[in-house]
């Protein structure tokens, strides 16, 4: 089969390998579109650690099967299916609970390092567990299902969030992702939303899909802004999409007293935290990693148009132009947001 291959550290290669094969349990998947996530793009260079070359990378995929295990009951050859990109077991204590994004065997497509290397689906075909497959609508685009991967970090990271009807919500940093979040926040009850970031561009774009207010950080004072807009108290809650200390300060500080912050973002593995204002003010600091179970969630609100993808998608394009898109997007190209390439 024909993939896409990190050969070594900023460098992929289309090349031919042996088709997956697969275990009674498994699903081998006829990719049709799959997303370049930013975390493969922060991978190209082993920044991250976790795309040890050799590795096809990719996580955010939909096709159709063209092979199921002797033991799998769920889905049959021809069915439109997307995936989970975390392989979970099943088994642990906290798959047992429903936690299957702690799990203590997790394992995720597309990533290579010290404990596993698990091939991903920039590739013509990958094989996925039946455990982490989804059943798509037959009118559901592929390219929009390459993106039900990163909309289930937005619902997953609503759902941590404690929401009541009509609160107000700060979301620091309007990448892709925080693009999403925007989005789950007025789908799950929010009333004003206040986007933050650098880029004029994507606080227009941020507007466009459901936030209220936008505040551009490299003219105005975020938390003096938050504030005038919310009665002088801050938001109720707060979610940060970026994973810096400057924009974590940012979160924890907009939020009113008794307030609640969300963490998604996790660009730096350590921050400075300012303890006295999280303590004295009482406020809820909660981690959102990956997702739970949300993927059927997603489907059902991108099916129906309450979260939309389409207009994150800056270029549907083949497989064999995935290296030169991986260096535009390596190089910050401006106006470049989601590729979905198309094994």
């Amino acid at each position: 089969m024909k993939a896409m291959l990190l050969s070594q550290y900023k460098q992929l290669e289309i090349t031919e390998i042996p088709k997956p094969e697969i275990g009674p349990l498994d699903i081998l998947i006829s990719v049709q579109a799959c997303g370049i996530c930013g975390s493969d793009v922060h991978g190209y260079d082993g920044s991250t650690g976790r795309r040890v070359p050799p590795i096809i990378m990719g996580h955010e995929a939909a096709g159709v099967i063209t092979q199921v295990g002797s033991q799998v009951t769920r889905f049959a050859v021809n069915d439109r299916v997307t995936f989970d990109s975390t392989i979970s077991c099943s088994s642990c204590f906290h798959c047992a609970r429903g936690e299957i994004n702690l799990c203590d065997n997790r394992k995720v497509l597309g990533v290579s390092c010290d404990e596993y290397r698990q091939h991903g689906a920039f590739a013509e075909f990958v094989v996925v567990p039946e455990n982490i497959v989804y059943a798509l609508p037959d009118s559901f685009p592929f390219e929009h299902a390459a993106m039900i991967e990163a909309v289930s970090i937005a619902v997953h990271a609503a759902n941590r969030t404690p929401i009541s009807l009509g609160d107000s919500c700060v979301v620091v940093g309007t990448g892709m992702i925080g693009l999403l979040v925007i989005q789950a926040m007025k789908r799950a009850g929010c009333s004003t939303i206040i986007a933050v970031d650098l880029d004029p561009d994507k606080l227009e774009l941020a507007l466009k899909l459901g936030a209220t207010n936008s505040i551009n950080a490299s003219t105005e004072d975020v938390v003096t802004k938050v504030k005038e807009l919310t009665s002088g108290r801050g938001t109720d809650v707060a979610v940060e999409v970026v994973g810096a200390t400057k924009t974590i300060q940012t979160a924890i500080e907009s939020v009113r007293k008794g307030g609640s912050i969300t963490l998604v973002g996790n660009l730096a593995p350590e921050i400075d935290l300012p303890l006295q204002s999280v303590v004295t003010r009482e406020l809820t600091l909660n981690g959102s990693c990956a997702s739970r179970g949300e993927y059927p969630q997603c489907i059902e609100l991108m099916d129906r148009g309450d979260i939309q993808v389409e207009p994150l998608i800056s270029l549907k394009a083949s497989l064999e132009e995935g290296p030169a898109l991986f260096e535009r997007l390596y190089n910050a190209e401006p106006g470049l947001m989601k590729v979905i390439l198309q094994p």
